[in-house]
């Protein structure tokens, strides 16, 4: 199919890669026109694990294509996905669908003949029979809307993309149901993944519940983690005891500093206040208390570290390793790695902060604090070593505790994100401390 995606960010760069992967040919309209460039070049304006291996076979084959122009795009393409930012508005309360509500009144008249609208932004319950309002009135006849909300991981998009767990599609007709089917027919053709047909306002449910449920056990976790740390229990073996059960399952079930990024925060915000806004009080608890603890995991962190210290944190040396909210992206919004750093320096410690892709990002976002651009760097005469994002490099390399033990000054990991393996750092003779568990030393 001749496919366009609208809005070429964190959610539309890897879905039109995935798109040429599947062997569509695809135009990506970006309206900055340095990111267009970049993106035209065949290189990601950010870090995403597989994307930019993608963009540089589709672009170079000339199956994929990126432009500022979305007349071109309308004149060309026979189906339209729609993936533009949807950010948290500024009083809190909801989506700021304006991007969303502007890319459709600007496509629709320019679009003169048969063709399928699918959006896969985020937006507020309702938002839906508001676009299809002004694609009736504007757009030519014969023209379908479909909601195709997405459901990546950041870090696993391209995967995600190409490898669904599920794709739902909110439509009211047959032929825009034969569009979303030969789309993702490559997809659909090796029957693991089930096709949800249903109707836009569930979709929008659909997609709201599938993230307030998944923040929903990471803070359930984290609220355990805190009894753990008030009776001396150990999180991590609860974790792995009640998540063999089926019914509840390991993902999502490791404790931590708490959830971050583009997503999760913003959907649980303003999933909270629609479902208060539509009379749903027992939801809304139960949101806004999903919400609540997760604004305590940083507090509960800064404590940790100051446990671990023990001593006066103003002044001290600390080694935080990691900036991205989470790893596989670049991503920094709203990261939980980051405000613990800020809190840390706030509080007068002598920060330095290190992370494989992120560096770039963190320090736009945050110039004032102080950054490395190597983990040895980073370690070189560091009192305290704070693992604050889970990346491969901290967690999966079992030389670097006995590598970095040369250049600290104290063999102390705070692991924030209960990711590491302990047995080697303990090995390497480092004390380990973590969220919902006792202080790990090595034996004498």
């Amino acid at each position: 199919m001749r496919v366009s995606v609208i809005g070429c960010g964190h959610l539309g760069a890897p879905h039109a890669a995935a798109m040429a992967e599947l062997g569509h040919e695809v135009i990506g309209v970006e309206l900055n026109s340095e990111t267009c460039r970049i993106l035209q070049s065949g290189k990601g304006a950010f870090y995403e694990k597989g994307l930019d291996e993608l963009l540089t076979r589709h672009v170079h084959s000339g199956r994929l294509r990126f432009t500022t122009d979305l007349a071109k795009a309308a004149d060309w393409a026979d189906l339209h996905f729609i993936a533009v930012g949807t950010p948290l508005r500024e009083d809190g309360r909801g989506y700021d669908v304006s991007q969303v509500i502007g890319a459709i009144r600007s496509l629709t008249p320019l679009l003169k003949r048969p063709c399928t609208i699918v959006g896969k932004s985020t937006v507020t319950v309702g938002t839906v029979a508001r676009l299809q309002e002004i694609v009736t009135a504007e757009a030519a006849d014969d023209v379908d809307l479909v909601w195709n909300p997405e459901f990546l991981r950041e870090g696993h998009a391209v995967e995600d993309s190409l490898r669904p767990d599920r794709i739902v599609a909110g439509l009211t007709s047959a032929e825009a149901r034969k569009a979303i089917e030969q789309v993702y027919a490559p997809i659909l053709d090796s029957g693991n993944v089930e096709l949800i047909v249903t109707d836009p306002q569930t979709a929008e449910i659909l997609k709201s519940a599938a993230n307030a449920f998944l923040s929903t056990k990471i803070s359930f976790i984290n609220a355990m983690a805190e009894i753990c740390d008030l009776t001396g229990a150990d999180v991590n073996a609860v974790a792995h005891g009640i998540g063999i059960d089926h019914r509840i399952g390991h993902g999502g079930m490791r404790p931590g500093i708490g959830y971050g990024g583009g997503c999760l925060p913003k959907d649980v915000a303003a999933f909270t206040h629609r479902v208060g806004e539509i009379g749903a009080a027992g939801a809304a608890g139960l949101l806004t208390a999903v919400e609540s603890i997760n604004d305590s995991r940083m507090d509960a962190a800064l404590a940790l570290v100051e446990r671990a210290h023990d001593g006066p944190l103003d002044g001290a040396a600390i080694a935080v390793l990691g900036a991205s909210f989470k790893a596989g992206t670049s991503d920094v919004r709203h990261s939980p790695a980051l405000r613990l750093a800020g809190r840390l320096h706030q509080i007068g410690a002598r920060t330095v902060i290190y992370d494989p892709e992120a560096l770039d990002a963190a320090r736009r976002l945050r110039p004032e604090y102080a950054y490395a651009d190597s983990i040895a760097s980073a370690l070189d005469g560091a009192e305290l070593v704070v693992l604050a994002t889970e990346w491969p490099h901290f967690t999966a390399d079992l030389q670097l505790p006995s590598q970095a033990a040369t250049t600290v000054r104290r063999k102390v990991l705070v692991d924030v994100r209960n990711a590491v393996d302990t047995a080697a750092w303990i090995a390497a003779g480092w004390e380990v401390w973590q969220l919902g568990r006792p202080a790990q030393r090595p034996t004498t």
